[in-house]
């Protein structure tokens, strides 16, 4: 979406401001923009204005590039390690200040804001930690009948600048996840957040700059497409693009960012797959955290359960009285365990495909019934394979249920959309585990847990319609913000 789209002026944000609202601008190196454009970010459940954020437009995007790549100074490992850990402890000082923000603008339960503070620590810790290390190798060269007697090192050099732009679903994780590795790596960095929750994006870059972050290594910029996220990628003076969000618009990126690198973290449409001689309790456990947690809206959230038929009429009589235990309404409230999707816009297409797939013949076993950007968690039974939620990826608190005859029906199931992201396998039997590791094309296979289960450092990413196969993860994230420079001595 162009944010211009929601743009107001300035006297028109200062009379619907309420007191609580924040109002914050993008920051060019460390120097807030202040412009008479501002983008106004409303909570998804009520509506309330949570805050406004001053634009920035192609002037500030040209100034951005121009400080990154005029540098400053440049960040020692220790140097570098003290700024994220800073910034860590910054965070958890603040933890429920900023829990509290992500809710309300992305409309997530406060029990999902707090979990993420929680992961986006982790990223900062793992990331603070690999500055002291150092990956460099050396080769011997007499290893060969027409070598010398000489080694060959190598070292990992930052890049000039990169650009990050981060999606709506992880708000605070997701921004971490993208900076702190530049910033590990000593590479500057642009990012372009979500424009429908830029507000804990901003909060982080401040914290960073109090950390002690020279400004010039970071800049946040939001709005108007032309003027912003089209300059930024089209610009030959930015190295890399780091992106992560919807596979149309991953593959626009991929067109239009030319000779860069370019690292895209798109869409899924995983699968828990579940045998008959899985633990049950397990599996209903796994199919409902995968479905409902973050009301949905994770790449690698469970998109299709696939049971065998064996115990499919038990597991779905267990899994629906589990999901009742997913109580959906207020973000704010504690009890609440699904909040909003991020916008009315999205829930209606939620609604949309449920009401496809019972037209073809499926069942709503709990739930389907939708209040403003409110989506129940919803349980569906007897869903067609080619009904549109199981094809595409439905980027919210759906669990649709599937039967397969035996494995390999259920690899081929699995395998049968563009997706290839993660999968989650409940079994008990080793054999079983093991050849669906091998078979199934995705990016991670996750024995007796959901699809998204990962720590904040190990590699991550997908293939197909998921992903160019690169992988993100504070170490390999790393890799992607450096190049490797090679020399050789006599020795």
């Amino acid at each position: 979406m162009d944010v211009q789209e929601k743009t107001i002026d300035v006297a028109g944000a200062a009379a619907s401001q309420s007191e609580s609202a924040l109002h914050l601008h993008c920051y060019v190196a460390g120097k807030g923009v202040d412009t008479s454009k501002y983008l106004s970010v409303h909570s998804p459940y009520d509506n309330r204005l949570v805050g406004t954020v001053a634009l920035a437009g192609i002037k500030e995007t040209n100034e951005a590039i121009e400080a990154a790549l005029e540098g400053g100074k440049t960040l020692s490992r220790y140097e570098r390690y003290t700024v994220l850990d800073k910034t860590r402890q910054l965070l958890m000082k603040r933890k429920e200040e900023i829990a509290q923000l992500i809710s309300a603008e992305s409309g997530l339960c406060i029990r999902e804001g707090r979990y993420e503070i929680g992961r986006a620590h982790d990223v900062l810790l793992f990331a603070a930690m690999e500055c002291l290390k150092d990956d460099g190798q050396v080769f011997s060269c007499d290893i060969s009948p027409t070598g010398k007697t000489r080694k060959i090192f190598t070292v990992r050099e930052p890049l000039k600048l990169a650009v990050a732009i981060t999606p709506f679903n992880h708000p605070l994780n997701q921004v971490a996840h993208k900076i702190a590795p530049a910033i590990a790596s000593g590479t500057p960095v642009i990012l372009k957040p979500s424009e429908k929750t830029p507000l804990t994006a901003i909060r982080l870059t401040e914290m960073l700059y109090e950390a002690g972050l020279p400004p010039y290594m970071l800049s946040v910029l939001l709005g108007p497409t032309t003027e912003v996220a089209e300059q930024l990628l089209k610009d030959d003076r930015i190295e890399l693009v780091s992106f992560t969000g919807s596979v149309p618009v991953g593959k626009k990126i991929a067109q239009t960012a030319g000779y860069k690198k370019v690292i895209l973290e798109l869409g899924g449409n995983d699968p828990l797959i579940i045998l008959e001689d899985a633990d049950l309790e397990l599996a209903v456990t796994l199919a409902a955290e995968g479905s409902f947690r973050n009301s949905g809206q994770r790449c690698t959230a469970v998109k299709r359960i696939l049971v065998q038929e064996s115990i499919r009429e038990e597991f779905t009589k267990r899994f629906v009285e589990k999901a009742k235990e997913y109580t959906c309404g207020d973000p704010s409230d504690p009890d609440t365990r699904v909040g909003t999707v991020i916008d009315e816009r999205a829930a209606v297409y939620l609604e949309e495909v449920t009401k496809k797939a019972v037209s073809q013949g499926a069942k709503i076993l709990l739930g389907g019934k939708r209040t403003g950007a409110l989506m129940e968690p919803t349980v569906i039974a007897d869903v067609p394979r080619d009904a549109q939620m199981i094809v595409q990826e439905s980027f919210g608190p759906l669990a649709p249920i599937l039967g397969f005859k035996d494995i390999d029906d259920a690899i081929s199931l699995s395998n049968s959309t563009a997706y290839g992201l993660s999968s989650g396998i409940v079994t008990n039997n080793m054999q079983n585990a093991i050849r669906f590791i091998k078979e199934l094309k995705v990016g991670t296979v996750n024995i007796n847990e959901v699809p998204g289960y990962r720590i904040e450092n190990s590699p991550f990413g997908g293939i197909k319609d998921s992903g160019l196969g690169i992988k993100e993860g504070v170490i390999e994230a790393m890799k992607c913000f450096s190049f490797v420079k090679t020399f050789s001595m006599p020795w």
